[in-house]
């Protein structure tokens, strides 16, 4: 790749990766017994769709030390997919989300294969659970055979179990928090755990450690890699509710009837008066909720403010991350591309 950032040869190079690797994966699986098919097509469906950003994180901690471009390392990069391909089914399941890229999750989709037993639900939910286990251990298995030094694969081989620890931490959060009071501190903590972390920091960092990166440098993918992360989901929060399902691939009622500890809900919940409270307190974590609900959640949050304010708070981390990213001496085009993706991860519309 030359030295001028272009994000759409990067992406092919790294779907291209994951369609390999992944095809030859589910077809081995799928080989076990024919009745394993739809598990294995759930496979190659969970990495067929991504913007790769955290591909693209690594590749760039990578570079940023003054490495050269590597297939080699962009097969180490395209592991950082499957673990968030692995996150999203995990997620999708225990939200119970119907709707990924505008096509059914993998809980949903199973249901086809499973819906002449008795308990269909039950069995497609336990086969997507496994299908994300699946995934995390193949981000594994492409990372310790991506072609670079045994050498290089140890140094960063310890920030494995860190993000996997912070990253199941986050969840677990998420869920712990789900439906209880909104609080916009234990808000922001989640995203950091869940989200920002996996998708920013822990790329880059691991990325660097595969470059064999110094203490300084470290700690500037971290100062960059945290609040761009957060600034991340809190737009994912933006536009889960604002977005166009047909850019987001999503249902935008998701995070309401769920009741999720997000930063949105969490802000007009700190905002509201009384009257607003009981309003919002009778639509959040309905499972009933239709569109005029839906509405009415929207109708009070732009009367109060609360999407400026998360769009302050995504301004503010992108400015912090910016900063951070100026202080650290990194060659023209890692600085240039962690630039645009500040942009990109921040200002879109899914």
């Amino acid at each position: 790749m030359a030295d001028r950032w272009d994000p759409a040869v990067f992406k092919n190079r790294v779907d291209e990766v994951l369609r390999r690797f992944v095809a030859e994966e589910a077809d081995q699986f799928a080989a076990v017994d024919p009745l394993l098919g739809p598990v294995a097509e759930q496979l190659e469906a969970a990495v067929a769709d991504g913007k790769r950003l955290r591909a693209a994180f690594c590749y760039w901690g990578w570079r940023a030390v003054g490495q050269p471009d590597s297939d080699a390392l962009v097969r180490a990069a395209a592991s950082m997919e499957l673990v968030h391909a692995a996150a999203v089914v995990h997620d999708d399941l225990i939200d119970d989300s119907p709707l990924r890229h505008g096509r059914p999750t993998a809980h949903i989709a199973l249901r086809t294969a499973v819906r002449a037993r008795a308990s269909a639900d039950d069995t497609a939910r336990a086969l997507a659970m496994l299908v994300g286990d699946l995934l995390m251990s193949l981000a594994g298995q492409l990372f310790a055979a991506c072609g670079l030094p045994a050498a290089y694969l140890a140094r960063a081989r310890p920030l494995w179990s860190v993000l996997a620890r912070e990253l199941i931490a986050g969840e677990c959060l998420e869920i712990l928090r789900t439906g209880a009071g909104p609080d916009t501190t234990a808000s922001l903590k989640v995203i950091r755990y869940k989200t920002a972390k996996y998708t920013v920091e822990q790329p880059l960092l691991i990325g660097g450690a595969l470059a064999g990166a110094g203490d300084r440098l470290r700690e500037g993918y971290s100062a960059y890699g945290l609040p761009l992360g957060e600034a991340f989901q809190l737009r994912d929060d933006l536009l889960g509710l604002f977005g166009a399902p047909e850019h987001t691939g999503k249902a935008n009622a998701d995070d309401v009837r769920g009741h999720r500890p997000t930063a949105l809900l969490a802000e007009t919940w700190r905002l509201a008066r009384e009257d607003d409270r009981e309003r919002l307190g009778a639509l959040l974590g309905s499972r009933d909720l239709d569109a005029d609900g839906l509405d009415a959640v929207r109708e009070v949050m732009c009367r109060l403010g609360a999407p400026d304010r998360i769009e302050a708070m995504i301004g503010a981390r992108v400015a912090t991350a910016l900063d951070a990213l100026h202080e650290l001496d990194v060659p023209p085009p890692a600085a240039g591309a962690l630039t645009a993706l500040a942009h990109s991860a921040t200002v879109r519309r899914s």
